[in-house]
């Protein structure tokens, strides 16, 4: 029987998180879209993928 991560809401959580973060990110002004946006991506999806 292997572990699940994908049943600990922390990792749901951080999920939901990460979504959130390339929604919003979608808002930020051209300029920002491949320097300040893509770290914040990055970070939100590094989040998730520690958890796992």
């Amino acid at each position: 029987m292997s572990f699940r991560f994908e049943n600990l809401e922390v990792w749901q959580l951080a999920l939901k998180l990460s979504n959130e973060v390339d929604m919003l990110s979608q808002k930020f002004p051209e300029r920002e879209k491949f320097s300040l946006s893509s770290q914040i991506k990055s970070a939100a999806d590094s989040i998730v993928l520690n958890i796992a």
